[in-house]
């Protein structure tokens, strides 16, 4: 890519109302960031929305980039080689990623290690063993530098350099404090990933975005003590998903901290005494219906993707046309809103609900999404936004 093209997709990727399908959406429709983001105040304003989306001036753009390669860091971009292939299978694979560190890290054969903050001695005993004997067996571990459980699955697999943390803030913001040495001796022996801008302090809804990178990036998911409705639990709920395997390490059913991964013993997860356990069942690839053989491992690619793109398939799609007309367009944007609710829809069923092509639906969806009106979700997916949350309405 071009320096020009790189900050074009820095800013698309950093623009109001820009989530990661819709990212994908506009880069497939205009064909270029430039011209996607050309075409962003008028999508919004086509969508209800009487004020443009702020969108990160080219200036800004070059002085965060200029920033992140001070700090050692590179951006990685969704639809590009140097992306995480694995990464790239998932629906809402994040459209830039700040890597500080070993990047090839990411595209090695890997494996989650996560769990609660509050954890035992022997829990946090255990995932320090767990690691290091991983990563002595050749995996990368993934984890998410909070305290307890992840800092000790980082501090176990440091010893081969074979660990990557994912955080939730900026790179620039070691959370939590404790762990910011923890942090930069990660990003000289192995690898740090963010996805938040420079600066960002980790707020509560940054964590499920972090976890679904954790899960992403991995073959497989241990637990190690979790509690019910743990962020633990919601990176494997995410893993699961996305068809990776699920490993948990039992814990005594008198100690609250253990019924999160005793739960999902029950449910079928790998019961974990051992890296030999993980090591067993740790599959070459994603169980997932349609992506076929391992990009990792075969060196090969699903049929129908082109050699060393390891995006979405909706990158692959043709181009979706635009409405035949503003009053179609309008149309569509009534109807639609008729059928939507707070709690997620598929697309499938609102095309099948409502008189328009496919191709209008698509259209309509993105001009009310980057008004503020709905929500694209992973799975193909659409929610209705609280109208007092929407911003220029």
């Amino acid at each position: 890519m071009t320096h020009a093209d790189t900050l074009a997709r820095f800013r698309l990727a950093r623009a109001e109302g820009v989530g990661p399908v819709t990212y994908r959406r506009m880069l497939q429709r205009y064909g270029s960031a430039a011209a996607a983001l050309d075409a962003l105040p008028g999508l919004a304003r086509a969508g209800g929305r009487t004020t443009p989306p702020r969108v990160p001036s080219e200036a800004a753009a070059a002085r965060e980039a200029e920033r992140l390669e001070k700090l050692g860091a590179r951006l990685l971009f969704a639809d590009t080689d140097a992306y995480p292939r694995l990464l790239a299978l998932l629906d809402d694979a994040p459209p830039v990623i700040a890597v500080q560190g070993d990047a090839a890290l990411l595209d090695a054969r890997s494996v989650a290690l996560v769990g609660g903050r509050n954890a035992s001695a022997n829990g946090q005993r255990m995932a320090e063993t767990l690691a290091a004997d991983l990563a002595a067996a050749g995996l990368v571990v993934v984890s998410g530098l909070a305290r307890g459980i992840d800092a000790a699955a980082h501090r176990g697999a440091m010893a081969r350099g074979r660990t990557v943390a994912v955080i939730a803030g900026g790179l620039d913001v070691p959370y939590p404090p404790e762990n910011a040495d923890l942090q930069r001796a990660i990003a000289e022996a192995g690898a740090v990933v963010a996805e938040a801008p420079l600066g960002t302090e980790p707020l509560a809804r940054h964590f499920p975005r972090r976890n679904r990178i954790i899960a992403g990036l991995v073959l497989g998911i241990v637990v190690v003590e979790a509690a019910p409705r743990s962020g633990s639990l919601i990176t494997a709920r995410l893993g699961q998903e996305a068809g990776r395997e699920i490993f948990a390490v039992p814990g005594s059913p008198l100690d609250p901290r253990a019924r999160g991964a005793n739960d999902l013993l029950r449910q079928g997860a790998v019961l974990t005494e051992s890296a030999t356990d993980v090591l067993d069942n740790l599959p070459d690839h994603p169980m997932r219906e349609g992506i076929g053989r391992s990009p990792l491992f075969a060196r090969g690619l699903p049929p129908g993707m082109p050699t060393g793109l390891g995006a979405p398939r909706s990158f692959l799609d043709p181009p979706d046309p635009a409405p035949h007309s503003a009053g179609e367009t309008a149309d569509a944007h009534r109807q639609l809103l008729e059928l939507l609710e707070a709690s997620p829809t598929p697309v499938d069923d609102l095309v099948r609900r409502c008189q328009f092509s496919p191709a209008a639906v698509m259209a309509a969806l993105l001009e009310l999404e980057l008004a503020g009106r709905v929500e694209t979700l992973p799975g193909n997916r659409v929610a209705l936004l609280d109208p007092g949350m929407s911003p220029g309405l």
